[in-house]
């Protein structure tokens, strides 16, 4: 048994000085990686402050929300992925900065998405459509692909009640992407804010446009008091709705999306956007050299390790067994007269 033993050791020995010189000599693999170039977009407009979301089981604006699923995608692309960062508002995306590799950059963009504030917005409009579409084209020109975030209430609404979307002029499925709802599908009221920034209520409903009048006038217009086709085409009673009140316009959304050939989710669905990322964005390959020198390093440590572990622990064993076997004959022997 114990000529076994030291046979035993003899090849442990060997093994892990075999493992240390791999770990010395051994020479980089270099393995096809996919990643992805990426710009985000955010919609900063005044209905993206409503807290109807969640954020680490508490409640938070749209926009936090939407900032707290960026940080955690830059954390989750891949290294050598890149990243871009811009803002929508009124009828414009602005983009703040190309995209970037998300790991040497790591700390700078998380800061700017963390640094998005609706403060930042330049007009109060909110043409969702014309925005989204025009943030379609400069990732097109940077060949990436893009992440628009928004609530999809458009201010003022669309014309026709809605149903006449601006003219694309891309093609579509030459870009790539997805268009992101974030919000509640329960319709809320809109928070007010005064001139300072300070929360002062919520909008009533005459305090906001329910229809656009400056197109031509939805199908059901002939039906309305007062129409006339010339003088009145959209009737004379002021036009209800509740534009006032605000949830994730998914349908509308959906209608953009595939306008232009890009996938569409909702956040309160998918949390982990790097899931849906995967699902609607190109992914570019590249070769990483990878440093395997750790794993046969990292065994024959675990070699070493057994070979002067195993005869401390026969030694350990034993003796642990002997003194069972005492203390369960012990009372035995205490009867003995």
């Amino acid at each position: 048994m114990r000529e076994r033993l030291e046979d035993a050791r003899l090849w442990a020995l060997l093994a892990a000085v075999a493992l240390t010189c791999l770990a010395i000599v051994a020479p980089r693999v270099t393995l096809t990686r996919d990643v992805y170039d990426l710009i985000a977009v955010v919609d900063i407009t005044g209905s993206m402050n409503t807290r109807d979301m969640t954020v680490a089981g508490k409640p938070a604006s749209r926009l936090d929300a939407t900032k707290s699923a960026l940080k955690r995608l830059l954390t989750d692309l891949p290294c050598q992925s890149r990243l871009g960062l811009g803002v929508f508002t009124e009828r414009r995306s602005f983009l703040l900065f190309n995209p970037v590799e998300v790991c040497e950059n790591f700390a700078p963009v998380e800061t700017a998405i963390q640094e998005l504030d609706w403060r930042m917005a330049w007009d109060g409009d909110s043409m969702i459509a014309k925005g989204f579409f025009q943030a379609v084209g400069f990732a097109e020109d940077l060949k990436a692909d893009l992440i628009f975030a928004t609530d999809g209430q458009e201010a003022p609404p669309l014309p026709g009640g809605g149903t006449i979307l601006p003219e694309f002029e891309g093609t579509p499925g030459k870009a790539r992407g997805l268009l992101l709802g974030v919000g509640g599908r329960e319709k809320v009221p809109l928070l007010k804010f005064d001139d300072e920034g300070h929360e002062i209520g919520t909008y009533a409903r005459e305090d906001i446009p329910q229809e656009n009048r400056t197109g031509p006038p939805p199908p059901d217009a002939h039906l309305r008091p007062g129409y006339h086709p010339k003088w009145a085409p959209f009737g004379t009673d002021p036009p209800g709705g509740d534009e006032h009140l605000t949830s994730v316009r998914s349908d509308h959304l959906a209608a953009l999306a595939a306008r232009v050939g890009f996938g569409h989710v909702d956040l309160i669905d998918n949390p982990d956007l790097l899931d849906a990322v995967e699902m609607h964005a190109r992914t570019r390959p590249i070769e990483v050299a990878v440093d395997i020198r750790p794993l046969p390093a990292a065994l024959a440590l675990l070699f070493l390790i057994g070979l002067y572990g195993a005869p401390l622990f026969s030694r350990i064993y034993p003796a642990r067994a002997r003194s069972a076997a005492l203390k369960r004959l012990s009372p035995a022997a205490s009867l003995k007269p």
